[in-house]
């Protein structure tokens, strides 16, 4: 199973960038992994947010299969603990998923196109944190669940 990291905006800052370099780095060791970096949609700004959105959706769902899992993340989603995300990624992959993908939407979130294709919607928290450390933070939380399923001992409970 592959994992795929997805983002809306700009590649990461120097600040975080070493943080999921090296996670990524880390949760190779189990899995395939990659980022990959939707642009925000050209003269956007220009744009109502929903129109925004529209853009948006439209560059996400043109690179996603129908085979593949899909995970957004947003503020309305489910919450899970530590234990309990390793247990859904390893459901996935008894599943014999292909790729799971995890999705961080624009400034504004994500369309409810991109919700309506969603295979499960995710939330980190009832905290509003920025991009760059959403990306952090995922990355982090798929290596813990990674280390859990491995009995290794970077989790302690």
């Amino acid at each position: 199973m592959k994992i795929s990291f997805r983002s809306v905006g700009k590649t990461n800052e120097a600040y975080v960038n070493d943080g999921i370099s090296d996670f990524t780095k880390r949760i190779g060791r189990y899995f395939p992994v990659e980022w990959k970096f939707y642009p925000v949609p050209k003269n956007s700004q220009h744009l109502p947010t929903e129109g925004q959105k529209k853009k948006e959706a439209e560059m996400i769902l043109s690179t996603i299969h129908p085979d593949d899992f899909l995970v957004v993340l947003d503020e309305n989603g489910k919450q899970f603990n530590s234990v309990a995300l390793a247990k859904f990624l390893q459901a996935r992959a008894n599943e014999s998923r292909k790729q799971v993908i995890f999705l961080i939407g624009g400034a504004f979130g994500v369309a409810d196109a991109v919700l309506q294709r969603a295979d499960f919607t995710w939330s980190l928290s009832k905290l509003v944190f920025p991009h760059q450390l959403v990306r952090l933070i995922l990355a982090e939380q798929v290596y813990r669940a990674c280390t859990i399923l491995n009995n290794e001992k970077y989790h302690h409970e």
